[in-house]
């Protein structure tokens, strides 16, 4: 309870001087809106091919140690919007019994989330994109806690495709999806701001998650691009999980298929990008932006022929499980990094704290707010809590793994600012120094002394058996 007084107070902090000569005082508080730009599979590679990205950065603050729950579409978004890790959303795959949209319905999720707390508090909500997977627009289902709600099934493609649109369906054959989300995102806005009420708007983009298609006007772009070749391209670590022991070095065919696919990824960002620079001046035409915090993330990361792997997500590497996150909005500071671990459980609370309402006591994320403020938290995390159950056998599942991308067995890991440490199921573990191995190239945890493995394994029993502000 300390640690959520605290996140209000900051709150109050940040947004200190805003006010608005409305029906109420001249001096009254207005609470803070919020736009959340939540990508697919947008990996820390494409950030440098995303000027307005780039530009947010410097417009607020960046957080370098942020990190997803588990590297797969469902059982992160179902962190973000519930603010609660797997082990306590039981969603942990994309489908079946532990994982997809039924089971997060199914189990009541859907009751408690960001959107309900916040049109409690008096916001207007909008849902657009991407929901859960699984999610189907031709049922004309809407959960809980939405205003608006313009959200497609299998918008992967980009064009044709079908969008709930507030109990109706509308079909859409050659509109770029990102583009048509981007313009509903600036009509809400507009009119939220015109009612003059608060409003939170998630915008969640099907970019760049496979098959990687780019807006028309982007397709022929950056001509001749590969992917990055990083010390850990085509390279298996030492020690490697059975998972990955006898992965063969790439292929010539593999690695042009690599870069080919990521040639198209930063050609499908572009789209992204160019969205948040309209948000953008919407929020400045509507009169709006210095009250609005904006808020740019990914789902999960991706890898791209790291440690010898084909183009995927899953693992406990930093390509996949350490995300963009950039804040810039009141009382924000302009171009400042923080260090300290934060995850997508924390998203939650951080607009409970920016609306000024309650967050419910079974919520295991902490608000971001005072990280953000000029008196940060003497104590905060030291370790982010990833989980992950597999491997992934579903043929149906549009994340299901393509040959030689990286399938691993169950596992469970934590990642400090200093290193990376994962169990499997199989008995197998992996510890990767960050600072002496950025690149995760040396499996070093057989060296590790008895006593080092002993509390490293107890700090992950811990963060497993966390179930409020963790």
């Amino acid at each position: 309870m300390i640690r959520r007084l605290i996140a209000v107070t900051a709150a109050v902090s940040l947004v200190a001087g805003c006010s608005h000569s409305g029906a109420g005082s001249a001096t009254e508080p207005t609470k803070t809106n919020i736009v959340m730009v939540l990508t697919d599979d947008l990996s820390m590679n494409l950030v440098p091919y995303m000027p307005h990205v780039l530009a947010l950065e410097k417009q607020g603050t960046t957080f370098a140690d942020y990190t997803v729950t588990d590297s797969l579409c469902c059982p992160s978004r179902s962190s973000i919007f519930s603010g609660r890790f797997p082990h306590d959303t039981g969603i942990y795959t994309n489908g079946g019994r532990d994982g997809g949209f039924q089971t997060f319905k199914s189990r009541g999720e859907e009751s408690s989330t960001f959107a309900t707390d916040l049109q409690r508090a008096g916001y207007r909500t909008a849902m657009m994109g991407k929901y859960l997977n699984g999610y189907a627009p031709n049922d004309k289902y809407v959960p809980p806690g939405w205003t608006e709600w313009d959200v497609a099934g299998n918008g992967y493609p980009e064009y044709n495709y079908n969008l709930l649109q507030n109990g109706q369906i509308q079909h859409y054959g050659h509109d770029y999806l990102t583009d048509v989300v981007s313009g509903k995102a600036s009509d809400f806005i507009s009119t939220s701001a015109k009612a003059g009420k608060p409003f939170m708007v998630e915008v969640a983009t099907f970019a760049p998650h496979a098959p990687y298609t780019p807006a028309d006007p982007d397709k022929d772009k950056f001509p001749g691009l590969k992917a990055p070749r990083t010390a850990a391209y085509d390279v298996l670590p030492t020690d490697p999980p059975p998972w990955l022991a006898d992965r063969q070095p790439l292929t010539s065919t593999e690695q042009t298929a690599i870069d080919t696919a990521f040639r198209k990824r930063v050609q499908a960002v572009q789209a992204v990008d160019r969205m948040i620079g309209s948000l953008e001046d919407t929020l400045d035409k509507a009169g709006v932006a210095d009250r609005t915090m904006v808020v740019f993330t990914s789902d999960n990361g991706y890898h791209m022929g790291e440690h010898r792997l084909n183009p995927g997500k899953q693992t406990a590497f930093d390509t996949d499980i350490h995300v963009p996150l950039v804040m810039a909005g009141p009382g924000v500071a302009k171009g400042a990094t923080i260090s300290r671990p934060a995850e997508n459980i924390d998203l939650r609370p951080t607009y409970d704290a920016l609306a000024g309402t309650a967050t419910p006591a079974d919520v295991d994320g902490q608000s971001l707010l005072p990280l953000l403020g000029d008196h940060p938290p003497a104590s905060w995390r030291t370790a982010a809590l990833i989980e992950h159950h597999g491997p992934d056998n579903d043929a149906t599942d549009p994340d299901h793994p393509a040959p030689n991308s990286g399938n691993p067995t169950s596992y469970e890991a934590i990642r400090t600012e200093g290193y990376t440490y994962v169990e499997y199921t199989d008995g197998a573990k992996e510890y990767y120094d960050h600072r002496a191995d950025p690149d995760q190239l040396h499996n070093t945890a057989e060296q590790l002394p008895p006593d080092q493995l002993t509390s490293l394994h107890k700090t992950l029993l811990a963060l497993e058996g966390c179930h409020h502000a963790c």
